[in-house]
């Protein structure tokens, strides 16, 4: 068995780009949050293969000349260089901010006499709290409007609330494992599960009718299939015995750790030993 060493979350996110590189998987854009966009080598390697992204920057973010800090930069901009514009549907209404955009020098040494892409920076403002600024870079292909990115800068949240809904839907979180493998296979199965779900709601979702047809539903969710999956399908017992079953159950588990702590305790005598 291999042994992963440590790697941070740009690493781990650079590694991931070549994989679906090297496939056949077809790959646009690229977004993610200040987490991954101040990691100047994945951004590298994107650019190098030719994939926007537009990725979240902290604010001290620094922009090659004759810019310096993105924020800072962000700060000349006149009043009128903000735009109002939504970067998507949220739960209850269209995500609205104001934004602010502005095309960066080309760097001759990567982008060579005829670059067909052009860096951006952007910046994304409340509209009531006007102090929250949230910063962006950006490489996209000649031709892409600012509303092509603040699409893609919107598209995150998609993200982060499928793996939200798959946490409360499926226990993306509810493991205790300790090795790779035993968290790869949780984390496979439960996105699956949470796929079969979205799958299974997308197809049974009826179009609502208008605000006064007293009869309409909303559309069906991922949460409303799984209860409905819950009380429908069976649940297998041990000879029918709920007692029985939590006993053996309440066995299993204290089994499972009696077996994880001697574990432990050879890891650590081990260690020992090895001083």
């Amino acid at each position: 068995m291999t042994h992963e060493g440590f790697a941070t979350k740009g690493e781990l996110a650079r590694a991931m780009i070549l994989r679906v590189l090297a496939s056949s998987l077809p790959i646009a854009w690229v977004t993610g949050d200040c987490a991954y966009g101040q990691e100047w080598r994945m951004r590298r390697t994107l650019e190098e293969a030719g994939v926007g992204y537009v990725l979240a920057v902290p604010k001290s973010q620094q922009l090659h000349a004759p810019f310096a800090r993105i924020d800072h930069a962000i700060a000349q901009a006149p009043p009128d260089a903000w735009e109002r514009m939504s970067c998507g549907d949220g739960a209850k209404r269209p995500r609205v901010y104001n934004w602010a955009t502005a095309r960066l020098p080309a760097i001759d040494v990567f982008d060579g006499d005829t670059p067909t892409h052009q860096r951006w920076m952007l910046a994304r403002r409340r509209l009531t709290r006007t102090d929250e600024i949230a910063y962006y870079l950006a490489y996209a292909p000649n031709g892409t409007t600012v509303a092509d990115l603040v699409r893609v800068a919107g598209s995150r949240w998609a993200i982060e609330e499928a793996f939200q809904a798959a946490k409360n839907e499926c226990g993306l979180d509810q493991y205790e494992v300790r090795r790779y493998p035993g968290w790869y296979r949780h984390i496979t199965l439960a996105m699956l599960a949470h796929a079969f779900l979205t799958a299974l709601a997308a197809q049974t979702t009826e179009k609502g009718g208008s605000r006064n047809d007293t009869t309409s539903t909303i559309p069906i969710t991922v949460a409303e299939v799984r209860r409905l999956l819950d009380v429908l399908l069976p649940h297998p017992r041990p000879d029918n015995d709920p007692i029985a079953h939590a006993l053996n159950w309440s066995h299993w588990r204290r089994h499972h750790q009696a077996t994880a702590r001697r574990c432990h305790y050879r890891r650590r005598t081990s260690s020992r030993n090895d001083f």
